[in-house]
């Protein structure tokens, strides 16, 4: 195999023929991941695309410089591996999913003998029962304030018996089972009641709470009766908000695409219990692959161990693999999970609100666009640009007298965060701990590797006033880059004052209006720098301090420390434990105990 020719006769030949996993390569990144059957015979596929085109294939076919090839013993395996090396990687004309976040789910613990509702984000196999997810935190949060209205259970993390109940009991949102004040038949009942709220069987719960409220009114316990007309008041309001789209009571996940030209959308309505919970969307710029196979690796790209799939999933058409991806999502569920394309009745209307929500995402994109497109223009006439922002990046130093310097770069594209742009440097120059000085190692370093990587920004933005400015243009300039690289200086004035904003080769700074929509993305990206660049220095002080104390400790080596803070939560509570309350540390004996006592208060 040769750089001209990476899909050479003799490269193919030396691929095996059986399953496994292949990455496409540029000179300085992987540009592609896929699986296949038989290796062999899918890499000599894209020789018809190797003559030259204008499609995608042909466009990253003409950057790939070197082919690797991964051997698996399943298709499976291939399936698994691929899925896990695009989210390590990345690459560039793979499908990425780049909303990662998991959304929350409500868990029920049902393996206490007292259980209690909490907020999760990974669905795991022990027992108890969660329900979601939400893609919407506040309609989450709304669902828990009305289950903590309606059913009291218990509120404390761990549960200890005490002679007095908590504040909780006094306020009326828990039972206090921690005292003795409930029975554990009626406790089971309102966590019955719980789970059918959740499980959507508020008309059945409805039914039932009716039925005990007459009871109630009849033996003229007309306090309890009130209390359930309460509950049967806030459910019937509920009830009325609830958008019920199937006559099932099953979970499923109703998959949309739209392509518009080369780009593709998703969008995902979940339906839990036969009620819409939540839709998440995704936008894929320009993915390579018919729709078919770019369904099947959007399903697995968005499933793993962490989000597990529902019992059925509705398609709008069979995806590529499906008999191996049913099997790979059975395996991540646990549990048996149906892929249904539906043609006709009340699940086909399903699936065409799903297509709608994708179909919406070129709306909001287009949206996006413009949006963004006015705000560059804006951006290049208020400062005299000499190119569009479409990167910028902003530098923040930090430390606390010179101590512990941090340099902290964020990355916004097209005026939106790009967290894979982030970079955090650790200082080197300790001699000279001046703001200065450590700025301009920073800006080193990032114009070398992005010199290396091809990836300066179009606009570098730093927090400070014509000094900074000035460093950083002789910086720029040693590089050669002075027409490629814009220089803006954001300075924090007096608040009279407002915003100041510094050019190369302008005696005054710039001020722009304290509304000007300009002026507020800067200084939103000024913030965001501050922000990471404040975390990371307090990780790094916070480590140092834990270190320097507990280190100095005679008779507490690593793990005996980590036990320590463990136990204690925090170096403050260490401090202020006595020596039996030490001793009770596994691992800790009386005269070690008594040892780390006296040298702990010799600190002190």
């Amino acid at each position: 195999m040769t750089d001209d020719n990476p899909l050479s006769g003799t490269f193919l030949h030396s691929v095996s023929t059986g399953p496994g996993v292949y990455q496409m390569l540029g000179r300085k990144e992987i540009l592609y991941v896929g699986k296949a059957v038989n290796l062999r015979k899918r890499l000599a596929s894209y020789k018809r695309f190797t003559g030259g085109g204008h499609s995608k294939t042909s466009i990253m076919l003409s950057k790939v410089v070197r082919i690797e090839t991964i051997l698996t013993t399943t298709e499976k395996e291939a399936l698994i591996l691929e899925a896990s090396l695009i989210k390590k990687h990345r690459p560039r004309y793979n499908v990425i999913l780049r909303d990662d976040k998991t959304y929350p789910l409500i868990k029920i613990t049902t393996k206490d003998k007292w259980p209690r509702i909490i907020v999760s984000r990974q669905r795991t196999r022990d027992g108890n029962r969660y329900f979601g997810p939400f893609s919407s935190t506040s309609a989450m949060r709304n669902t828990l304030k009305l289950l903590h209205s309606l059913f009291p259970l218990r509120r404390c993390k761990t549960f200890k018996h005490r002679d007095r109940p908590c504040l909780n009991f006094q306020m009326g949102r828990c039972l206090a089972p921690c005292a003795d004040n409930v029975d554990k038949i009626v406790y089971d009942e309102l966590v019955n009641q719980t789970i059918m709220v959740l499980e959507g069987r508020n008309r059945e719960l409805i039914e039932q709470l009716t039925t005990k409220m007459n009871i109630a009114a009849k033996s003229l316990r007309f306090e309890d009766a009130a209390t359930i007309r309460d509950q049967i008041t806030a459910l019937t309001r509920t009830l009325e908000k609830q958008v019920v789209v199937a006559n099932h009571t099953r979970d499923q996940d109703i998959f949309g695409l739209a392509r518009k030209d080369a780009s593709i959308s998703i969008s995902i309505v979940f339906v839990r219990s036969g009620m819409v919970s939540g839709v998440q969307s995704f936008f894929l710029p320009d993915p390579i692959g018919s729709d078919e196979a770019i369904l099947s690796e959007s399903i697995v790209q968005y499933y793993s161990v962490r989000r597990h799939p529902p019992a059925e999933l509705l398609l709008p058409f069979k995806p590529e693999d499906s008999a191996l991806l049913q099997e790979r999502l059975t395996e991540l569920r646990g549990d048996p999970v149906k892929l249904h394309v539906p043609q006709r009745g009340k699940f086909i209307q399903l699936i065409k609100m799903a297509n709608r929500n994708a179909v919406q995402v070129f709306s909001e994109q287009s949206k996006k666009r413009k949006s963004w497109n006015n705000l560059a223009t804006l951006l290049v006439q208020s400062l005299n640009l000499l190119h569009d922002p479409d990167r910028i990046e902003c530098v923040d130093i930090s430390n606390i007298m010179g101590k512990n310097p941090v340099g902290s770069l964020v990355c916004f594209q097209n005026g939106v965060k790009y967290t894979r742009g982030y970079r955090q440097y650790h200082i080197r120059c300790k001699d000279e701990p001046d703001d200065y000085t450590m700025m301009r190692e920073v800006l080193n370093r990032r114009i070398e590797k992005g010199l290396v990587d091809n990836n300066l920004p179009a606009l570098m933005l730093l927090d400070g006033g014509k000094g900074q400015l000035n460093m950083a243009k002789k910086i720029v300039g040693t590089f050669g880059l002075t027409d490629e690289i814009d220089l803006v200086a954001i300075a924090k004035e007096k608040k009279e004052e407002g915003e100041k904003l510094f050019r190369p080769g302008r005696k005054n700074p710039i001020l722009l209006s304290r509304h000007s929509p300009a002026l507020l993305f800067l200084m939103r990206i000024r913030d965001e720098a501050h922000r990471f660049g404040i975390t990371q220095h307090r990780k790094l002080r916070n480590k140092d301090i834990l270190t320097s104390e507990l280190d100095a400790i005679q008779g507490v080596g690593e793990k005996r420390k980590l036990q320590l803070l463990k136990t204690f939560g925090s170096l403050k509570r260490l401090k202020n434990a006595s020596p039996d309350q030490l001793q009770e540390v596994p691992g800790i004996g009386p005269s070690l105990a008594e040892s780390i006592y006296l040298q702990l208060n010799q600190k002190q």
